[in-house]
């Protein structure tokens, strides 16, 4: 395996973790800003009020764009076994 070839499947794997992992972190993000901001407006100081709605946001955009998520992997899967079948001829 060449340097190149290395480095390709390294920018294909850090784009697809960047694909995979961004909405589900962004998301869960922006509920725990959202439910920060709530608890410092009311004063409400529990400790486990933040998990809760960024595990059903995290659960629904799960559910929704799964089958994208899946099929980038998939795709991203056949790309690296075809880079390295190419690679060995």
């Amino acid at each position: 395996m060449s340097q190149g070839l290395l480095l390709t499947i390294m920018n294909m794997t850090f784009y697809e973790i960047l694909v995979i992992s961004l909405p589900l972190l962004g998301t869960a993000m922006v509920v725990g800003l959202i439910v920060s901001i709530f608890q410092a407006t009311t004063s409400i100081q529990e400790q486990t009020l933040t998990f809760v709605p960024k595990m059903i946001i995290i659960l629904v955009l799960l559910i929704i764009i799964g089958p994208f998520l899946v099929n980038s992997l998939i795709d991203f899967t056949k790309n690296l076994f075809q880079l390295i079948a190419e690679a060995r001829m």
